[in-house]
């Protein structure tokens, strides 16, 4: 019987309070019990293989799962593989938790790892954890290891988030938990007792939480540009000309729209911190609580800035792809045989050539620096440098990104804000629009430079308070020391 053979040598062991125990073993000697045979069961078993411990998987039909798993697990029913192990990781369905009532004595003063997610967002309780620990009473129940993917544990915590949340109301079965986390390579968080479960299951349900809002204004923005210039380059020279422009929605009217919601995105990135600034100069104190917009306004500032980011590499995509249309090359022939048959076969303009020399220039500093800054807000570049490097580049350099791409926009307009020409349907240029909110950021960041205000706020960050007064009580008037005694803080 080679098979049998080269099954590890599983000892059996008596119930009773496991936990305390397994806490103290080697992983060599310490058993541990999977409840299920899916996709998240086998790769965790092979992450406890490699990891070194002995592992036995608990299977309603052991000889049809027995080849799914390494050859080092032993696969067997979940009766014997309640008994041999001292830790249970519960890998089955919540809805089919009630199956596994009739293991409760073999389970009993056992740790119990519930691995199981919800099908939808739960606002209240009972968590799946927490039903589990209703059918399982003499067992301790710990939630962790649903936010980690099947994949990630079959290609290792390289490859995925290394965060294992875990949450119990038995602090030593969590802290077994805990160490069979750090031998498989992850890190543990403590999120408290089991009341916590709820929180930590529908972790893996939210779809871009923080991206909602950044996205929603991208897209407002993006719709809102498209059709003001649609209107202006489209409509217009067919209402007063007849002049079909349609071939410009596909290309050139969505990539004067990009570099627009770019812009726009880049300022309400500093355009929070400005306000928050204001609001605490004109409370005279920084205790007092921001409005709930303007802290997730706050929060959100990263994902402003990457959408802002996205923008421009499009617009810069877009940029280099209009040569290669069709109605370029049919322009540029057109505008050639013009200049032949008028006998100006020079069309050079200082002007405009240097408008488009600046343009570019300045365009692409103001990319390389939003690349910057996209690249230093990924946390493995962040994690690189302290919180003084961090801010010069996010908050210096970020306002020298702003300030270029501002600078981008005012070439690109050059003087056609005061041309009458340029105004269709008496519709300023999109480019005055646009600038609006970056210049006000800017005026406002300037503001904050003048040494009165800036002084004043810098009191304000390190605990001054407008309207708050601190008396020194001196015991005899012998110990006078200089200090008045009423002074403001």
């Amino acid at each position: 019987m080679p098979d049998d053979m080269a099954r590890p040598l599983i000892r059996e062991r008596a119930g009773g309070s496991r936990h305390l125990e397994a806490s103290m073993l080697e992983p060599s000697t310490l058993v541990i019990g999977i409840l299920g045979t899916g996709d998240f069961s086998r790769s965790l078993a092979r992450r406890l293989v490699a990891s070194g411990y002995q592992v036995v998987v608990g299977s309603r039909t052991p000889a049809r799962s027995a080849a799914l798993f390494p050859e080092e697990s032993e696969v067997t029913s979940q009766m014997e593989a309640a008994n041999q192990a001292d830790l249970v990781f519960v890998a089955v369905y919540p809805e089919h938790h009630s199956t596994l009532v009739q293991l409760k004595p073999a389970l009993a003063g056992k740790t119990l790892v519930d691995v199981s997610n919800g099908l939808q967002i739960k606002q209240e309780g009972p968590s799946n954890a927490q039903q589990l620990a209703d059918l399982f009473p003499e067992s301790y129940v710990v939630k962790g290891f649903n936010t980690i993917s099947a994949w990630t544990l079959q290609a290792g915590p390289r490859d995925g988030s290394r965060q294992v949340f875990l949450c119990s109301d038995d602090q030593n079965a969590k802290s077994s938990v805990m160490q069979l986390c750090r031998r498989m390579g992850f890190i543990p968080v403590d999120m408290g007792l089991l009341s916590s479960s709820l929180e930590i299951e529908n972790l893996p349900l939210y779809l871009f939480p923080s991206w909602r809002t950044p996205i929603i204004c991208a897209l407002a923005l993006f719709v809102f540009f498209y059709l003001y210039n649609s209107v202006r380059d489209v409509l217009y020279p067919y209402v007063t000309s007849k002049k079909n422009n349609l071939y410009k929605l596909p290309i050139e009217i969505v990539n004067v729209t990009f570099p627009c919601v770019a812009l726009v995105m880049l300022a309400l990135v500093y355009l929070p911190g400005l306000i928050a600034a204001f609001l605490q100069l004109w409370w005279g104190t920084k205790y007092n609580r921001f409005p709930n917009w303007l802290d997730h306004w706050l929060i959100q500032r990263k994902q402003f800035g990457l959408c802002s980011f996205l923008c421009a590499v499009l617009h810069a995509i877009y940029s280099l792809c209009l040569p290669m249309r069709k109605s370029a090359r049919f322009q540029l022939i057109n505008k050639a045989f013009e200049q032949v048959q008028t006998g100006r076969p020079d069309s050079w303009v200082e002007e405009e050539v240097w408008r488009m020399e600046l343009y570019l220039s300045v365009g692409i500093m103001a990319l390389g620096l939003l690349s910057l800054l996209a690249v230093t807000s990924l946390p493995s570049v962040a994690n690189t440098v302290n919180w003084r490097e961090f801010t010069f580049v996010q908050s210096t350099l970020g306002y020298c990104a702003l300030s270029m791409a501002t600078l981008h926009t005012l070439i690109f307009g050059w003087n056609r804000a005061f041309l009458s020409a340029q105004y269709h349907f008496y519709m300023p240029p999109t480019f005055l629009l646009v600038l609006i909110l970056p210049l006000a950021v800017l005026l406002g960041r300037l503001a904050l430079f003048l040494p009165c205000v800036g002084h004043r706020l810098r009191q304000i960050r390190r605990g001054w308070e407008k309207s708050r007064h601190i008396r020194f009580i001196l015991p005899d008037d012998d110990c006078r020391n200089g200090l008045e005694n009423v002074s403001n803080v």
